[in-house]
Formats: C-alpha cells, sequence, structure tokens
C-alpha cells in the first residue's frame, strides 16, 4: 500500500503552548474548504482525539510509538490516509520529549518516520528575536526532523509580530505561518484530565467554529497546505493474510455514553471486523443490559457523572446481577471504578456497581500517569499468563487503603503505579478491571482475548441451557 497524502505534524516547546487550538483550527478549515481531512494525535490520548475528529468531520487515529511498533503505526497511516487529501497530526509534549534521554517515541521521531514536515507553534510571550534562537535551535538539534515552518501564538502587538517574522525568516529560513493574539476565550474549558471531552462540551460546534475562524484570519491556510503537500510517498507491505472472522454469533456489549467515553476506534472496529456485533450500552439512561456474551467498559469520568450513575440503580443492579452470573466484563479506568462499592467525590460516598468490594477516592492529584508495562501472572478469560502488554494510565483516583489486597491482582507493573503496589488488574470471577488502558494496535491480545472470553462465555450458557 502507498499514500501519497499531504501530512503536516503540528509541534511545540512544550505543553499548553497552543497545540491542540492550532490543530483543531485547521483541520476545520480545510475541511471546510472541502478539503478530506484525516486527523491523528501522537501519544495516548482519548479527549484531544475527540475534539480533532467533531472538527475534521472523520475519525482520529492515535499514532503512539511506545505503544505500538513501527511497522504497525506506518500502516495504520497509510490505511487511514490513502484516500484523504491531508493528513493533520498533533504532537504532545514537546517536539523532543520522550521517555529517555534519546527522545524515544517523541514527536519528532514519529515525524521522521512518517516523512512529514513539521510546523513549529511557539508561545512568544515576552519574546522577540529570541524565537529565531529557539526555532533554530530546535533544527540544529536533529537535522534529519524538517522543521518547515512556524505559528507563533500570544502575540502582544504588531510590532513584536514584525520583529519575529524577520528574525525567524533571516536566521532560520522557514516562514512564519501563523500568528494568533492573545485571545481573550479560547473556547475550550479544562478540568482535571485536560480538555472538557467534546461531547460533553454544550458549545462544541461554537468552540470548533471559533478555532476555525481563528486559523482563517490569523494563520496562511494556503502556507501550511503547500508546506504538507512536499512529501514523499510512504509505502507499506498489505497483509497477506485475510480477516479470521471468529466473531460471527457473538454479541459484545460496549457502555458508550458521556460517562464512559474513552475508547480507541481500533479497538471497536477490530472487534466488527473479526465478526462481532457491538452492542451500545447507556450506564446513565439504561435501565438493564442486554444479552451479551461479554462486556466492555472503557474509560471516562465516572466522577463527574457520580449522582446519575448512583440513581440508576436498576442499571447498576443489572451489570452486579451479570457479573456474578459469570459475565465476561474487561474495564479500564473509569469503568474500574464503576464496578466498585462507591466514588467519593468532595466528600460525598456515591453508591456504583458494587462488584468488586473496592470504595475509590478523588484527589486533586494525579495517582498514575504515564506508560505502563505489564506483566500477566495467572490466567484469566482475556489473557493467559505470561502474556506481556504495553499500556498507559491517567487517573486522579485510587482505591481506597482498607481495600487494599481484598482481591487478586493479576498484572505485575514493571513500569507504572496501578490500584496498589505496582499492581494491577482486579479480578472477580470472569471480570478483569485494571487502570492501565491498552490500544488494540498495540495489543492485538486484548482482541483476541475478549473473542475468546466471549465465545467461552457464549459456550457456557448453551450448555448450561441445554
Amino acid at each position: 500500500m502507498e499514500s501519497r497524502c499531504p501530512r503536516v505534524v503540528f509541534a511545540a516547546l512544550g505543553g499548553g503552548s497552543g497545540k491542540t487550538t492550532v490543530s483543531l483550527g485547521v483541520a476545520a478549515a480545510l475541511a471546510g474548504r472541502g478539503k478530506t481531512v484525516i486527523p491523528f494525535k501522537k501519544g495516548p490520548d482519548f479527549i484531544d482525539p475527540g475534539w480533532l475528529s467533531s472538527a475534521a468531520g472523520s475519525l482520529c487515529f492515535n499514532l503512539d510509538p511506545y505503544l505500538m511498533p513501527q511497522s504497525v503505526i506506518a500502516e495504520s497511516f497509510v490505511r487511514r490516509s490513502i484516500n484523504a487529501d491531508v493528513a493533520v497530526i498533533e504532537g504532545n509534549r514537546g517536539l523532543y520529549d520522550g521517555v529517555n534521554v534519546d527522545g524515544a517515541y517523541s514527536t519528532a521521531e514519529l515525524a521522521k518516520q512518517l516523512g512529514a514536515p513539521v510546523i513549529l507553534i511557539i508561545d512568544t510571550t515576552k519574546m522577540t528575536r529570541t524565537v529565531a534562537a529557539i526555532v533554530m535551535g530546535c533544527q540544529k538539534f536533529d537535522p534529519d526532523v524538517r522543521i518547515a515552518g512556524v505559528v507563533l501564538n500570544r502575540v502582544g502587538s504588531a510590532r513584536q509580530e514584525r520583529l519575529i517574522r524577520s528574525a525567524v525568516l533571516k536566521y532560520c529560513g522557514i516562514p512564519v505561518v501563523g500568528a494568533i493574539p492573545r485571545l481573550k476565550d479560547g473556547g475550550f474549558p479544562e478540568r482535571h484530565m485536560g480538555l472538557t471531552p467534546a461531547d460533553e462540551h454544550p458549545m462544541m460546534q461554537a468552540a470548533i467554529a471559533s478555532a476555525r475562524d481563528t486559523a482563517e484570519k490569523y494563520m496562511d491556510i494556503d502556507a501550511i497546505m503547500r508546506i504538507a503537500s512536499i512529501v514523499e510517498p510512504l509505502c507499506v507491505d498489505a497483509p497477506d493474510q485475510a480477516i479470521v472472522r471468529d466473531g460471527d454469533g457473538l454479541r459484545i456489549g460496549i457502555v458508550r455514553d458521556t460517562a464512559f467515553q474513552f475508547y480507541y476506534p481500533e479497538n471497536v472496529m477490530l472487534l466488527e471486523e473479526r465478526g462481532v456485533q457491538v452492542i451500545s450500552v447507556n450506564a446513565l439512561s439504561g435501565k438493564a443490559l442486554p444479552k451479551l456474551d461479554a462486556l466492555y467498559i472503557g474509560g471516562g469520568f465516572p466522577e463527574t457523572h457520580a449522582p446519575i450513575l448512583a440513581e440508576n440503580e436498576a442499571f447498576r443492579m443489572s451489570l452486579s446481577d451479570a457479573a456474578e452470573d459469570g459475565l465476561p466484563i474487561y474495564a479500564e479506568c473509569g469503568g474500574l471504578m464503576y464496578l466498585g462499592r462507591s466514588i467519593t467525590v468532595d466528600g460525598v460516598r456515591y453508591p456504583m456497581a458494587g462488584v468488586l468490594p473496592l470504595d475509590f477516592m478523588l484527589s486533586g492529584r494525579p495517582k498514575g500517569h504515564g506508560y505502563t508495562d505489564v506483566v500477566v501472572d495467572f490466567d484469566t478469560p482475556f489473557f493467559p499468563a505470561g502474556t506481556r502488554l504495553h499500556g498507559h494510565e491517567f487517573h486522579y483516583s485510587s482505591v481506597a487503603q482498607d481495600c487494599i489486597g481484598s482481591l487478586p491482582t493479576t498484572f505485575t507493573l514493571e513500569r507504572g503505579t496501578g490500584v496498589w503496589n505496582m499492581r494491577d488488574g482486579v479480578v472477580y470471577k470472569n471480570v478483569l478491571a485494571a487502570y492501565t488502558h491498552l490500544h488494540a494496535l498495540g495489543s492485538p491480545e486484548w482482541v483476541d482475548g475478549m473473542i475468546r472470553a466471549a465465545r467461552n462465555n457464549l459456550n457456557r450458557c448453551n450448555t448450561r441451557n441445554v
């Protein structure tokens, strides 16, 4: 397969520099001009991709060199972008920030792998000519990274903009393709884990329209498109094996509502490609689980929806009964919290599903944040002993001290925090719940495990009903 799709990476010197606002605005502006825009997000993230999807009008896919092999990243990019007019890739953290001193898994390394030019976003607060020195430093730090343009953010005056534009062109030899002034309202409110998810923002379309208008007014969209177009074709070998539809006849539920919305598109798509019928379930308004062979509860914000989740006792009891009856349930982060006895938010205790004898407390600072390396200690319905997985976690909650060790855990963490004592993956009957999030492109064992657990459960039920 070969993709000739124009592509560009928006990167910055660090978080909070304006990458998301710029990426959203450019994606929305290009889509508004009739372009087929495919957005990508570098790194493990659920919230920014939701906004990028809404801005571009196309699903956003994650590209993470830590979670996924290079060959998988290349194939995913080519497959998704092959028929697009342009790919907009939002970086994460600083351009050269990685997990070690060599910058492994950084945005810069991803840009090189994709052969994509980089547009660097610089917060110009109280700077003029120094901006050129910063850009030059980024250029010389790794000459193989093609920094092709600069966007100036939080510009204070027309004079400051003129000085910086001239300095960047003179000393760095690249154009400034945007100069965004200090804006009173960016339209993207944040809370404890970053941006408010797009699905929860009451003025989502207005916020995206504002970002698009900002891009059209203060950025040279045509120049950005020209930069994106100067790329070589990206080629990968097409898979030589047909997809095995071993999920035919299986019904796997996915709890998808505004409380639980952290799902990588590929996790769901790969289940469907294998023949699984995916059933959407709503924990906020549903009264009972439908007939299912397995259930997947992803992450999200059960803490901000705790009163509604607690009030829906009928659904909570239905979920608890299903778990007791042996339904395979795989839960991540927010799903883990929902399966517990309670969540305490601002001193108020809210009852949850009660499947696991765990009580969760919310903190004002992260309790676990970063990549996780997992080794499965003993067999579960989803993973055999010895399975190694790469995932990530980001949570402000923790398990109350008097609950620690009340259930077995099957994940040894070689990296990460987990639920307690470098352990994760709480096990109860056919339930496996962890703070660790898995991406199916990097952990294909997850898809295999979901299908295997669902198939075994269907066979068990059929035998029981004979």
